[in-house]
């Protein structure tokens, strides 16, 4: 799935390195489609991600066939 990144998130990228295109796919495509609370347009992922056992969550936007990732962070 072809991913888009907001300016938001290519900020945040370079604090948390650990989280990669990978994680973010498997936490997408393992999680419900949750309605965000602040945005209607926007949607939530929480996934928890194998080995580390981190719970991972993805705030993101459908685009067409692409998905626009806004943000994304640990949870614990």
């Amino acid at each position: 799935m072809p991913f888009e990144y907001s300016n938001h998130w290519r900020w945040k990228r370079k604090s948390r390195p650990d989280i990669t295109d990978d994680l973010i796919e498997y936490c997408l495509s393992n999680s419900d489609i949750l309605k965000d609370k602040k945005w209607d347009d926007a949607f939530n992922a929480i996934s928890r991600v194998p080995p580390s056992g981190r719970i991972l969550k993805v705030v993101y936007k459908r685009k067409g066939k692409a998905i626009k990732i806004l943000t994304c962070y640990w949870l614990d």
